[in-house]
């Protein structure tokens, strides 16, 4: 297995060993042991799933203390252009983001730990998004950011996306105060 760290503490990608032969492949879609280089051991509670057309864009989610949500998100089908933005107060990556090309048929993964605010765009449709989460799902801890917020910058490599009327009327960066 190989990994990949970024410019933001914490996000780490994961590139597993895949066994092919003439009757297809295998590999370890997550072990415990990939985060042992890197001092945390994260306690998956809940696995998600959805499927989504091409375009359709879902994010920036968080959820507040004490239900932040620790995520290891990959693609099971098709492609997914992955983001996470840095929200924990005091930072020197506060209001930064990074981006991730998930793609099924390399099968890496993208780890992202509390503190961050999260969202993916379909860039194939039938892209199957899965995800391990660190806690439960509790709704009225559910926050977010406007996916478009042009502080943040991010290129989602298209104009005019699919989004839910929800994530359409997120606040910006700045209206919202950072609960990490």
């Amino acid at each position: 297995m190989e990994h990949r760290l970024y410019h933001i503490e914490g996000l780490i990608e994961f590139m597993p060993r895949v066994f092919r032969d003439d009757r297809g492949y295998f590999l370890e879609t997550y072990s415990l042991k990939w985060f042992e280089p890197f001092g945390g051991q994260p306690n998956f509670v809940q696995d998600n799933q959805s499927v989504s057309a091409k375009g359709v864009l879902r994010g920036l989610h968080f959820q507040k203390p004490p239900h932040a949500q620790g995520k290891l998100v990959r693609v099971a089908s098709g492609k997914a252009l992955d983001v996470a933005v840095d929200l924990r107060k005091g930072s020197p990556t506060f209001g930064q983001h990074v981006t991730c090309l998930l793609d099924a048929e390399k099968h890496n993964q993208f780890y992202i730990p509390e503190g961050f605010a999260h969202g993916f765009v379909a860039l194939e449709d039938n892209t199957a998004f899965l995800y391990k989460c660190t806690g439960f799902y509790n709704q009225p801890s559910e926050g977010g950011i406007l996916w478009n917020d042009p502080a943040l910058g991010i290129d989602w490599g298209l104009t005019a996306p699919l989004v839910s009327p929800k994530d359409e009327v997120l606040p910006l960066l700045q209206d919202v105060d950072s609960p990490f």
